[in-house]
C-alpha cells in the first residue's frame, strides 16, 4: 500500500497531483515513506513540502537519522524545510547541525529556524553530562548568532534564548545577554521580543 501512495509522488506531473499525492502518503503514517517525504522538500511546492513537513514532525524521532543524512547543501529551500522540521522535532541529535547552521548558513530563513529551534530541544534525552555539555553548546552558539547584523536573525537567537532559559544553570547568562541587548540594540522589534523574554 504505501509503495502505491510512494509512487504516487513520484509520477505526479502537475503541482496539485503532487500536493494530493503527498497528503496521501502522510495519512499512511508509514516510516517507509521517509525518504520520499524528505525528497518532496526539493520539489519546488511549498504545499506539498509543508504537508511532508508536518508529516515527518508527526513520525517523530524515527525520522530524524535521515534527515540529518539528506540535508541538502545545495538546494537552500530544501535545507530550510529539512531544518524547520529538525527544529519542530527538537531531537537533540540534531544539535551539531542546528548549530552549525544557526551560525554560519548563508539563508537567514535557515539560520533563525536553527536558532529557534536551538532553544527548544529534548535535553532530558542526552545523559549527563553530555546534556551539560550540549546546553553550554547551544548557550555559546545563541550568544553569537544574538549579535548578527541582520535584526530578524538577532530576533531569532533572542527566542531561542527564552527557550533556553527554562533551564535553571543558563538562566543568569542569558538574563545577562537579554540586558545587554535591550539597551544596545536599536531594532524596535528586537527590543519588544527581548521584554518579552524577560517578562516570562
Amino acid at each position: 500500500m504505501t509503495n502505491e501512495l510512494i509512487h504516487a509522488v513520484a509520477v505526479a506531473d502537475t503541482p496539485a497531483k503532487l500536493v494530493t499525492a503527498v497528503q496521501n502518503l502522510a495519512t499512511a503514517k508509514d516510516v517507509a515513506a521517509i525518504p520520499t517525504l524528505i525528497a518532496v522538500f526539493g520539489y519546488n511546492n511549498p504545499t506539498a513540502a509543508a504537508i511532508a513537513s508536518a508529516a515527518l514532525v508527526e513520525l517523530g524521532e524515527v525520522a530524524v537519522p535521515e534527515l540529518l543524512t539528506q540535508i541538502d547543501d545545495y538546494n537552500y529551500g530544501a535545507r530550510a524545510y529539512s531544518i524547520r522540521t529538525l527544529a519542530a522535532i527538537a531531537d537533540p541529535r540534531a544539535l551539531d547541525v542546528l548549530i552549525s547552521v544557526a551560525a554560519t548558513d548563508f539563508a537567514p530563513s535557515v539560520r533563525r529556524a536553527a536558532a529557534q529551534g536551538l532553544g527548544r530541544l529534548h535535553w532530558h534525552k542526552l545523559d549527563q553530562p553530555a546534556s551539560q555539555t550540549a546546553q553550554q553548546q547551544a548557550l555559546e552558539t545563541l550568544l553569537f548568532v544574538s549579535q548578527d547584523p541582520e535584526w530578524s536573525i538577532r530576533y531569532a537567537a533572542i527566542v531561542g534564548l527564552q527557550g533556553l532559559a527554562k533551564i535553571p544553570d543558563l538562566q543568569q547568562p542569558i538574563q545577562t545577554r537579554l540586558k545587554e541587548i535591550l539597551a544596545t540594540d536599536t531594532e524596535k522589534a528586537v527590543c519588544a521580543r527581548v521584554l518579552l523574554a524577560l517578562s516570562q
